[in-house]
């Protein structure tokens, strides 16, 4: 027992903390781009933008964390990549807003490859916590490590851009005036809190790539289950046509690894 403990203990201190709190910085970078980008665009543009995440994150992984795909993971990413797209495009049209501006652009793409910064700098923490502990057999950072790291950083930057737009004090401002919406806030965040530890296991567990590939095909499987669920709520040809093209990605992922 003694002997566990002491290996816990190593593989706890011995974590890359610079590169976790510096995907912390990237991650809420992409966040605030991405947020601040529906100003100047639609929200079916942004949506539609951050449905090629994968992309970035494979990229990221490559440049920044040294990882290699094979030819299947490449065609995995790009079925789900474009069954994404197909499915979000195909939707029912609405009425037509303001036309997108450039800079709206900009930041969608800023967002991305603020992604795909993150992505590789996650594989890269996995890839740094073996470098610094090769006596520990399969090291790497637990997801609370992950988790407190990553929103100490992002906290800080959240903080900082608060502060240089002044939403902090109007923020403030709004809830003295309006007290009811703090109960909204904590019951928000709250549940993140609590979906973080999902997103993180499987962040820490698997990789960036897997966890990216959840949250960009989690909209399909609410869309499907709410179709099953209430038939009067479907989905246009074109929809279903995405649909597959993601499902051929995704079973075609797990056929291949349980041929492996």
């Amino acid at each position: 027992m003694l002997g566990h403990a002491a290996r816990d203990a190593v593989r706890r201190h011995n974590i890359p903390h610079k590169e976790i709190f510096n995907s912390g910085i990237s991650q809420m970078l992409a966040m605030a781009a991405s947020n601040e980008a529906l100003r100047y665009v639609s929200f079916p543009t942004q949506v539609l933008g951050k449905s090629c995440k994968m992309v970035p994150v494979m990229a990221g992984g490559i440049v920044l964390g040294g990882k290699r795909y094979s030819f299947a993971e490449y065609l995995q990413v790009a079925l789900i990549t474009l069954g994404v797209s197909v499915f979000n495009f195909g939707g029912k049209k609405k009425k037509v807003g303001k036309p997108d501006q450039p800079f709206g652009l900009l930041l969608l793409g800023a967002s991305l490859l603020m992604d795909a910064v993150t992505g590789g700098l996650q594989d890269k923490v996995k890839k740094t916590t073996k470098e610094i502990n090769p006596l520990v057999k399969g090291a790497k950072p637990s997801m609370h490590e992950s988790m407190l790291w990553t929103n100490a950083s992002g906290c800080l930057v959240a903080l900082l851009l608060a502060l240089l737009t002044g939403h902090l004090v109007n923020g403030l401002a709004f809830c003295s005036k309006h007290p009811e919406v703090l109960k909204a806030i904590v019951v928000y965040s709250i549940s993140s809190a609590v979906g973080q530890n999902f997103v993180y296991y499987t962040l820490t567990q698997f990789n960036p790539l897997v966890l990216t590939t959840v949250t960009t095909t989690r909209k399909i499987f609410s869309t499907l289950f709410s179709v099953f669920r209430n038939p009067e709520n479907s989905l246009s040809p074109m929809q279903w046509g995405g649909t597959s093209l993601v499902f051929a990605g995704l079973i075609g992922d797990i056929a291949k690894k349980m041929m492996s």
